[in-house]
């Protein structure tokens, strides 16, 4: 715990080039983020880098608490359950006491997208109204309105201990009568390219972690809380258009990637995008993504019809997925830590996605 503790005391130093005098500095030269994380990574056991990769739902504020030491979470996801009967000091101490009892911090992520997926502003406690919905500040106020919402949105989740938005929506849907219209800008893939740009951007310059979503695109496609959806377009279509605004996300700086459950047989016709290896390669190859890749929930309906929790959260990190977003962890973590033991899983493969995590943390200040 000491050589831990050392170690984040270094990360510190690193990020902000102070130390505790100028002699230490010209003695000792500062580590990169790289190496720091790798020293993170290499006193960490089996059980502590597993649950790294995991985000997962928040229950009540005591088992969050106590589970945090057993399962060893990457951190929590919130929502609109976990704010609709507390003030913001209840929240702040919440997120404090999950903050305290976690050797490694959290992730403590929200989808608070603007529009019909707000879980905080949607309560006037935390917000006169609830944010507007891309489309809405796009169509009154162009970029210069989305950037300054995006500045708003971001100081009132930080001041809540929040660290991670699930957010910008990429996915390109010019058609009012689809799933993931109301969600999206309503616009282009140009269009969308600079709103996701210009999101991500004000994102970076707050610490606040960002997700790109849901890759490789959602078209006009249904809705895969309930069932499973098989995406028949084309490749051309999304290289011309769904993956523009992934693009742009990366280049301005993106953290993450959220992969959707669609089946998109252009790519991989067996497997869910999530569980899907083709998937994931041409985000790291084509669209050269090196942050982290994160599942959307393994508990919704395209998964579970398709196999249950334990085999998924497996064959999800064997697809390439670094941070697993779920609600049945008991099962989940368990299963890939067994799956390290008897080999099916490289723990290189958990490695690697478990410096990504640390280096993300690092990145962002929330391991200062």
């Amino acid at each position: 715990m000491t050589k831990f503790i050392s170690i984040i005391a270094a990360a510190a130093m690193a990020i902000t080039g102070c130390s505790s005098g100028q002699s230490a500095q010209a003695e000792e030269p500062i580590k990169t983020i790289d190496e720091m994380a790798e020293e993170i990574i290499s006193d960490m056991t089996l059980e502590e880098k597993v649950g790294q990769m995991f985000l997962v739902r928040y229950t009540d504020d005591e088992k969050a608490v106590s589970d945090i030491d057993k399962y060893k979470f990457g951190g929590y996801l919130l929502f609109a359950k976990d704010f609709q009967d507390k003030t913001k000091d209840d929240v702040i101490k919440s997120v404090s006491d999950c903050q305290s009892a976690s050797k490694v911090p959290l992730f403590i992520g929200v989808d608070e997208e603007g529009g019909i997926v707000n879980r905080v502003s949607k309560f006037p406690q935390f917000r006169n109204e609830p944010f507007k919905s891309p489309r809405e500040l796009y169509n009154e106020g162009g970029y210069e309105l989305i950037s300054s919402d995006t500045q708003e949105k971001c100081e009132l989740l930080k001041s809540l201990g929040i660290n991670v938005n699930l957010a910008p929506v990429c996915d390109v849907s010019e058609n009012p009568d689809s799933f993931m219209y109301e969600r999206t800008l309503g616009q282009d893939a140009d269009a969308t390219s600079e709103y996701v740009s210009s999101v991500v951007e004000v994102m970076s310059k707050n610490n606040m972690g960002s997700a790109l979503k849901h890759f490789p695109g959602y078209g006009d496609n249904g809705d895969t809380h309930t069932d499973i959806i098989t995406d028949n377009r084309p490749i051309e279509e999304f290289k011309n258009s769904d993956f523009k605004p992934f693009a742009a996300g990366i280049s301005a700086g993106a953290d993450m990637v959220l992969v959707s459950h669609n089946i998109v047989t252009a790519m991989d016709d067996a497997y869910p995008a999530s569980l899907s290896p083709d998937v994931h390669k041409i985000l790291r190859e084509e669209l050269n993504f090196d942050g982290i890749i994160i599942t959307d929930d393994l508990s919704m309906q395209a998964i579970t019809k398709y196999t249950d929790g334990s085999a998924a959260a497996v064959q999800a990190v064997k697809a390439g997925n670094d941070l697993l977003c779920c609600t049945d962890y008991e099962v989940q973590i368990p299963a890939v830590i067994e799956a390290v033991k008897n080999g099916d899983i490289a723990e290189e493969a958990v490695n690697s996605s478990v410096k990504r995590i640390i280096k993300t943390k690092l990145k962002l200040g929330i391991m200062e």
